[in-house]
Formats: C-alpha cells, structure tokens, sequence
C-alpha cells in the first residue's frame, strides 16, 4: 500500500494511465489495486475521482484496441509463435476461442472482471474478426464499468481502505494456503493410484501359439483325415473285385 501511494503521489494520473495500458497490452500491473488507491486517494481529496475514472478507462480501453490491432492484423500465427511471451499459450488460446465461440462478442461486458481473461480481450477479439464496431461497443462498455466499481471501491471505504487491503490480504494467504494443501492432495492420490496401476500391471494376454504346437495341431489335423480317405480307398478297391465277381456270374 505504501509504494503504491508514494507512486501515485509522484506520477499520478500519468501512472494511472500507464498502468492500465500496460496491463491491456498483457503485462504484469496490479490495475485493480491501482484504481481502488486513486479511489482512496480521491476520498481524502489528493485527487479528482472523475479524473482517475477517465485516465483508467483510456488507458485501459487504448491498450485493448491496440491489441485487437495487432491480433487482426497478424492473425493465429503470431499467437502460436509468440503467444507464450505473454502467457497465451496455445491451450489458453482454445480455451478462450471456446468461451467467444460459446457466449459470443457479449462475452467482452464481463472480461474485465474475469481474472486472466482481460489480457487477453484484444488480441482474440482482432485474431476471431470480431467487427470493430461491435468491439468498441462492448469492450469500451465494459471498461467504463470496471474502472467505475474499482475507482468507487476505493472511494467508499475511504479510511477503512487501508484495512480492508489487510484483511483481503490475511485471508488470500489463508486461501492460498488451503489451496496449496488440496494441490498437494491431489498430486499424492494421483501419484498413488498410478503406482498401484504399475504394480497390478497390465492383463495378462494369452501367449501365442508356438511353431512346434501349431505343427503338432496339423499333424493331428492330418492324422485324423488320414483314416477318411484310407477307408475311401479301401472301398474302391473292394468295389472291384465285387464288380468283377458279379459280371461272371451273369455271363
């Protein structure tokens, strides 16, 4: 909280600015903090709220339409190439594709307020060919509420400001705590299940014939045919002689 307040005490609205175009164009900018310090700032009277609201909301709505610029403009490829330097990688890129294709460019009212997905606004909006008007319609629409609730967060608390920071921040570490011990849970089970998969090894599969056992199996094929043609020839030769006997006597 004191670094920040010695920042805006400094830049001011230039860091304000700044900031949130930084945080647009996918960089690392604490910008909700940032607008609820120059709401507080703005309670005791060491800046004009109107003013933070219109410097949020240009550096905010300027850096998303450069984006859109650029993912428009260069398209998939760019992304796939360079997309991990702003930590949109391929997965993410479908992931966000799914949620445009899904809710459509009505998703832009609420990707401010969606952790990891603002970033990010830009570049999909320009990469999916959403129409630019409908784009500005949505995105600036969208930004102008955001920087409203946040600007009006740190305004309304006023003096209690700086204990609400203490307790969000008491408790993100409680919450990160917990959430690290439930990672941890489900590494261990997953670990485990995977070794006794290992131990139990895969079904036993029944072993091939062998050459000798498929050549004793034909030669008892052989051997069991062997007496049918014998007894076939053994008729014929019988036949014979019968024939035979029967025409002498008939002469």
């Amino acid at each position: 909280m004191e670094w920040m307040n010695a920042l805006f005490e400094q830049y001011g609205y230039v860091l304000l600015f700044f900031g949130l175009l930084a945080e647009s164009l996918a960089l690392p900018f604490p910008g909700e903090l940032a607008m609820a310090v120059a709401g507080h700032l703005a309670y005791f009277g060491n800046s004009n709220y109107w003013l933070d609201v219109t410097y949020a909301f240009l550096g905010a709505t300027i850096g998303t339409t450069i984006t859109y610029a650029l993912g428009r403009k260069l398209g998939t490829p760019f992304i796939e190439k360079y997309g991990k330097y702003i930590f949109l990688n391929k997965k993410r890129f479908a992931m966000l594709a799914d949620w445009f294709d899904k809710y459509g460019s009505k998703i832009l009212l609420v990707s401010y307020f969606i952790p990891g997905f603002r970033h990010f606004t830009g570049y999909m909006s320009g990469v999916l060919r959403i129409r630019f008007r409908t784009f500005l319609l949505f995105n600036h629409f969208g930004a102008l509420v955001w920087v409203i609730v946040y600007v009006s967060i740190g305004r309304l608390f006023g003096a209690q400001f700086e204990k609400l920071l203490h307790l969000i921040s008491a408790y993100s570490r409680i919450a990160v705590a917990i959430l690290a011990v439930v990672l941890a849970l489900v590494l261990f089970f997953k670990m485990r299940r995977a070794r006794l998969a290992k131990r139990a090894g895969p079904a036993e599969a029944p072993e091939p014939a062998s050459a000798e056992t498929e050549l004793a199996e034909m030669t008892g094929r052989e051997q069991s045919v062997q007496p049918q043609s014998a007894l076939k020839s053994r008729d014929k030769q019988l036949a014979v002689p019968r024939y035979a006997a029967s025409k002498s006597r008939i002469r």
